[in-house]
């Protein structure tokens, strides 16, 4: 489109009509642009900045709609970035609820309304209509989140059950790091208030009530998982339980890391591929048995009733396995593809794409932060562009190679266009994902997805054994395979993390490389150049000293790395580490040359002057002589004031900033500056 103006100089109106034919593509980008830049606003917009978004999109709709024709391209634009700023402050507003802003511990009462299991094989549930011990109804989170630790063995979570416990809650947490992922963001639109744990046996306080059709899907899929995990034994049933019902529960972390290692852990989490399987395997049985009516199906519409079924299955497959934001994503994609079916229509285009992207927008415009919907989207947009290529290029090869030859271009596609999301958002890449996918995925679309529906349609029947049997083979080939990539040496690839540009940079030039010609591919590549000059430079601008919230760690930048000044605080050292580009354990950091002392009073040194961390309660006593040396002192305790020249974080303090981060040359950026006052924020 951009570059249809560039080319049309020496005629204007037409590059004008010509650029609007590809508007289609543009909505969900434009749409982006106004979701993007209400999630990147320091402060949370007021009634003023909402009625002159509206006001904006008023005008520029009416110019879009009736305006001349110079003016309707970019009012378009502007029309669908002013609604998607409106969309997102719309719905950020709508799912409000309130948030535990104190530590409590004490009697919690709710229900059950989803199961799963923490990085530490901890199972955790998580709880709505919520009772908490003397906190008023208005002021009581609208779900939490409790790790269960301790003997749980009399307690069997079932969805929809109502349980009591006594745990320790606390609000989200914040960042890392200033500019690391914020989970309180998540956890906002989730309706998540507090999270905690529990060292007390839970008690059940009610059974499931048979009339709640809200759980009805959850208690389904719970029980299919049970009933897969009693007939496949060990981790290939908990693959096959999450594969074909979404419950993940049963997954250890051994085998989570195993997949994220390895390049497979989109394996595990129901997306695109899954749906795509499914549906495809219904639309050909479906489609194939008719076939076999004889001449009648030569009358029948046998494509579109297959496509008719295809849908059917898909949305029982979304049913079933949960509201997850993937899952959604992909029973979209598969709608509109078996629609264009029913009507006509070409199913596979980059305008199938563009309008699954627009709806999810409007739908949960908080999903664009979310890696899984730019994998998802990037891998399929480049998956649709090289179609037309390989079509043409396949004819040349042999026949019998073509189905591996795809397989490896499509795996070479997907992981080239993720690959940039992958690094950005998790630091890491696997170096053979690739390989790994190359063995993993004919399993799932030949072995385990097929299996899996015979499995289902047998069941009534009492004869899906030996169709879970193959499942169950199919699943343990995948783990085969994930233990064997993830252990070859030098399989993850430590990236360091970019500035916030890079990724939107890296996007909008893969786009413009997509959708435009001449000159706006040309300008599209040096948007991807650019991206990647800040992307280098992002490892000379890691900050030189980190302090985590609350004073829990503190991390300083050497020649052989970051310095811990502890090897606690695991999940907040590991966020750093990771964000260094750094592979090394937390053990290793904290062994560093670079702090000395006691494990409650470390120091170390920083820009010529004296760093202090003190943890424990003895810092009360020591904080006046470490203080009046000067320096930097972090303290997880409070204070009300220095006791001398030093430079005191303390806890009061660090509740106010957050993390804090301190360049060699001094500038101190917070948490607080960083992310601004928005709804998830505010104390």
């Amino acid at each position: 489109m951009i570059a249809a103006l560039f080319a049309g100089l020496s005629d204007p109106l037409g590059a004008l009509v010509r650029a609007r034919a590809q508007l289609f593509l543009w909505m969900p980008v434009a749409l982006g642009g106004g979701v993007g830049a209400y999630f990147t606003l320091k402060v949370e917009p007021g009634w003023l900045i909402y009625l002159t978004a509206l006001a904006i999109c008023a005008i520029s709709l009416t110019l879009w709609l009736r305006g001349s024709v110079w003016f309707r391209l970019p009012a378009a634009l502007i029309a669908l970035a002013a609604l998607g700023l409106l969309l997102a402050g719309l719905r950020a507003h709508l799912v409000a609820a309130p948030v535990l802003h104190y530590r409590y511990y004490g009697p919690v009462a709710g229900r059950i309304v989803k199961i799963d299991r923490a990085r530490s094989d901890l199972i955790r549930l998580t709880l709505d209509q919520v009772r908490i011990d003397r906190v008023a109804p208005g002021n009581t989170p609208a779900r939490v989140r409790v790790t269960l630790h301790g003997d749980q063995s009399e307690f069997t979570p079932e969805p929809g059950a109502q349980v009591m416990l006594t745990a320790n809650l606390s609000p989200p947490p914040p960042p890392a790091a200033p500019r690391d992922y914020d989970f309180r963001r998540t956890a906002w639109f989730d309706r998540l208030g507090a999270i905690g744990y529990t060292r007390a046996p839970v008690m059940r306080v009610a059974p499931p009530d048979p009339g709640d059709w809200a759980m009805a899907a959850h208690r389904a899929r719970m029980r299919l998982s049970t009933a897969i995990q009693s007939r496949i034994a060990g981790q290939p049933g908990a693959v096959a339980a999450a594969l074909m019902t979404g419950d993940r529960s049963g997954l250890s972390e051994a085998t989570r890391e195993a997949m994220r290692r390895s390049g497979l852990a989109h394996l595990i989490a129901i997306s695109g591929l899954h749906m795509g399987i499914l549906a495809g395997f219904v639309f050909g049985l479906v489609r194939y048995g008719l076939a076999l009516a004889g001449q009648p199906a030569l009358i029948w519409p046998t494509k579109k009733l297959a496509a008719i079924a295809a849908l059917i299955a898909a949305s029982a497959y979304l049913w079933l396995a949960g509201p997850a934001v993937s899952t959604q994503r992909a029973w979209i994609m598969v709608s509109i593809m078996l629609l264009a079916v029913l009507f006509d229509r070409r199913a596979l285009s980059l305008r199938t794409v563009s309008l699954a992207a627009t709806l999810l927008l409007i739908w949960q415009p908080e999903s664009l932060t979310a890696p899984g919907f730019q994998m998802s989207f990037a891998a399929t947009t480049a998956l649709i562009v090289m179609l037309g290529p390989w079509t043409r290029a396949a004819r040349y090869l042999p026949r019998l190679l073509r189905p591996a030859l795809m397989l490896v271009a499509t795996s070479l596609i997907a992981g080239a266009a993720t690959a940039p999301i992958v690094a950005a958002q998790f630091h890491r890449l696997s170096e053979y994902g690739v390989l790994a996918n190359l063995f993993a995925v004919p399993a799932m679309g030949l072995v385990i997805m097929p299996m899996g529906v015979l499995a289902a349609l047998l069941a009534p029947f009492g004869l899906s054994g030996p169709a879970l049997w193959a499942v169950g083979q199919g699943t343990a080939w995948i783990l085969r395979v994930a233990r064997w990539v993830s252990d070859l040496d030098g399989s993850v690839l430590a990236i360091v993390q970019p500035g916030p540009c890079v990724l939107p940079l890296i996007a909008l030039g893969a786009l413009g490389l997509i959708l435009t010609r001449g000159a706006g591919r040309t300008a599209s590549i040096g948007l991807i150049a650019t991206a990647c000059v800040f992307w280098l430079r992002a490892d000379d601008e890691r900050p030189a000293l980190l302090i985590a919230p609350e004073g829990r760690q503190v991390g300083v930048m050497t020649p052989l790395g970051r310095a811990l000044s502890k090897p606690g605080a695991g999940f907040i050292s590991g966020r750093w580490l990771a964000a260094d580009g750094d592979a090394a354990t937390l053990e290793v950091a904290a062994a560093r040359p670079a702090f000395s002392g006691p494990r409650g009073a470390r120091i170390a040194q920083f820009r010529g002057a004296q760093l202090a961390h003190f943890t424990g309660k003895a810092v009360q006593y020591a904080l006046p002589a470490v203080c009046a040396k000067g320096g930097i002192v972090v303290t997880s305790a409070k204070f009300d004031s220095a006791t001398g020249p030093c430079d005191l974080w303390d806890a009061q303090r660090q509740r106010e900033t957050g993390a804090v981060a301190i360049s060699a040359a001094g500038e101190i950026t917070t948490t607080a500056q960083v992310k601004g006052r928005r709804l998830w924020t505010r104390p």
